[in-house]
C-alpha cells in the first residue's frame, strides 16, 4: 500500500478489535516506561549521544520516543493509516539534532532503535495477556507502516533542518569576512564563535587566498566552479571560505607546518579541480599575525593573482620576485615613462607571438649567459645573440648594461602585463 497523506480506515474484525484496544491501552500506559528505556539504549549504542554534555537532551529524547509511540497508539485506536500530520514535532528535534552535530545516520539509528523498542512494548502486552496475539498480528501492519511514515519525515525534517543550517552558516560567514574587509574586528557572540571554530584569531598567523576562474564558463557552471573551487580551498576544514561576487575568498590559519604545508594543501587543492575542467587563477597573501591584517592581506593575494596574467595556477606572495612585485604595484605614471619605441616594440613582438620578449626574458632568467639561454630555448647560440642585437635597435637600449637591461625588462613586464 502506498502511503500517502490522506487518512483511510482500517478495522479489524469485531473479536481482533477488542484485542487492538487492549495493546493500545497497555502500550498507552508504559509509553513513559519505554521511551525512557529507549533512550538507555540510544545512550549505550550510539557514541554521538553518549558523549553530549547537554543533560536536556535525553529528555528531549525520551519526549521524541514517546511521541512516536504516541503517534502509533492514536492511529490504531482511530483505525486510520499513519501520515505525516501524525510526526508534526520530528522538524523541531531534527534541528536539534542539527545544531548538536548529530550526524543523519546517528539520528535514523535513534530512531530505528526507538522503533524495536516500540515493538518489544506490543510484544510485552501480548505475554502480559496472552488472548491479544492475534490481535497483534493484525496490527504488524500498521507498525511497520507507522515505521515508514515516521522515518520518512524524520529523515526529511533532518535534511531540511540541515539545508537550513548551511544556509544560515553561508549568511553568517559571507557578513563576518565583509566586516573582516573592511577592518571591523566582530563582536557578537556568532561571528567570535565562528572564527574560533575555523581557527581563525586576533594573535593566530593567517594568509587570504583569492581565487576567480582563469577561463570563464558562464551562466550556472560558473557557480558550480566556484562551490568546486570554495571546496577545494576549504580542505582540510579549517579557514573561513566564501564565494564573493565573481571570486572565491578564504582566510587560512598557518597552523603546525607552517607556510609552505599550507601552500601545499592550496596547490594540491587547487590541482584536483583539472578532473571537474576548472582551472583557476589563486593568489596567496604572505602571512599576517593575525585577522586585523586581513584588508592588507587581501590586497596582497589579488596582487599576486593578477600576477598570473589569467593562467590557471597558484602565486603566492611570497614567492614572487622583485620584479613581478614592482610590475604588479606601477601606476599610471610609470606606464607614462616608457619609452614610445620600447612600448611598440613590445606590443609589436606580443602581436607577433612574443618572441624576441621571451628570449629578453629566458636571457635574464639565465644570468646574461647567451649560451645556456639558447640550449633552454632550444636554438642555437647566434640566434639568441642576433635576436639581443634586434632588441638593442628597435628599443635603442644596451642589453649589455645592468641599469638599462633593468629598465627594459621593467619595461616589457608592464606593457606585457597591460596587454
Amino acid at each position: 500500500m502506498a502511503i500517502t497523506g490522506t487518512v483511510t480506515s482500517i478495522g479489524p474484525s469485531s473479536g481482533d478489535a477488542r484485542g487492538v484496544d487492549r495493546l493500545v491501552a497497555w502500550v498507552r500506559d508504559c509509553t513513559d516506561e519505554l521511551a525512557h528505556n529507549a533512550a538507555a539504549t540510544i545512550w549505550d549504542e550510539i557514541d554521538a549521544y553518549s558523549v553530549l554534555d547537554d543533560r536536556g537532551i535525553r529528555s528531549e529524547v525520551e519526549s521524541h520516543c514517546a511521541q512516536v509511540f504516541t503517534a502509533l497508539t492514536e492511529t490504531l485506536a482511530d483505525r486510520r493509516e499513519p501520515a505525516r500530520a501524525d510526526f508534526p514535532w520530528t522538524g523541531r528535534h531534527a534541528m536539534r539534532r542539527v545544531d548538536l552535530g548529530i550526524a543523519l545516520a546517528d539520528f535514523m539509528k535513534a530512531f530505528r532503535i526507538g522503533q524495536i523498542s516500540l515493538w518489544d512494548g506490543v510484544l510485552e502486552g501480548v505475554a502480559n495477556d496472552p488472548s491479544t496475539k492475534d490481535a497483534a498480528l493484525t496490527i504488524v501492519g500498521q507498525v511497520m507502516r507507522t515505521i515508514e511514515v515516521g522515518s520518512t519525515a524524520a529523515a526529511e525534517a533532518y535534511l531540511e533542518a540541515q539545508q537550513f543550517q548551511l544556509a544560515d552558516s553561508a549568511r553568517l560567514a559571507r557578513d563576518l569576512l565583509e566586516d573582516l574587509l573592511e577592518g571591523r574586528p566582530p563582536t557578537v557572540r556568532p561571528r567570535l564563535e565562528m572564527l574560533a571554530d575555523v581557527g581563525i584569531s586576533e594573535g593566530a598567523p593567517m594568509v587570504v587566498v583569492v581565487g576567480s576562474l582563469a577561463v570563464p564558463v558562464g551562466g550556472s557552471t560558473d557557480r558550480a566552479a566556484h562551490a568546486l573551487l570554495r571546496s577545494a580551498l576549504n580542505n582540510p576544514g579549517r579557514g573561513l571560505v566564501v564565494v564573493r561576487h565573481d571570486e572565491v575568498v578564504a582566510v587560512v590559519p598557518v597552523e603546525d607546518g607552517g607556510e609552505d604545508r599550507m601552500l601545499g594543501r592550496v596547490r594540491a587543492g587547487v590541482s584536483s579541480l583539472a578532473g571537474h575542467g576548472v582551472f583557476p587563477s589563486v593568489g596567496v597573501s604572505s602571512v599576517h599575525p593575525g585577522f586585523l591584517d586581513i584588508p592588507e592581506a587581501y590586497e596582497e593575494a589579488r596582487m599576486a593573482r593578477r600576477s598570473l596574467r589569467g593562467r590557471a595556477g597558484v602565486q603566492s606572495l611570497a614567492r614572487m620576485s622583485t620584479l613581478d612585485y614592482l610590475v604588479q604595484t606601477h601606476d599610471r605614471t610609470a606606464r607614462r615613462l616608457i619609452r614610445p619605441q620600447v612600448r611598440a616594440f613590445v606590443q609589436e613582438d606580443l602581436a607577433a607571438g612574443g618572441t624576441f620578449v621571451e628570449t629578453l626574458r629566458r636571457y635574464v632568467a639565465c644570468d646574461l649567459n647567451a649560451k645556456l639561454a639558447a640550449m633552454e630555448l632550444h636554438v642555437h647560440a647566434n640566434t639568441v645573440y642576433y635576436r639581443l642585437e634586434r632588441i638593442a635597435e628597435r628599443t635603442g637600449c644596451d642589453v649589455r648594461r645592468v641599469e638599462e637591461l633593468i629598465d627594459l625588462l621593467l619595461a616589457v613586464s608592464i606593457v606585457s602585463g597591460s596587454e
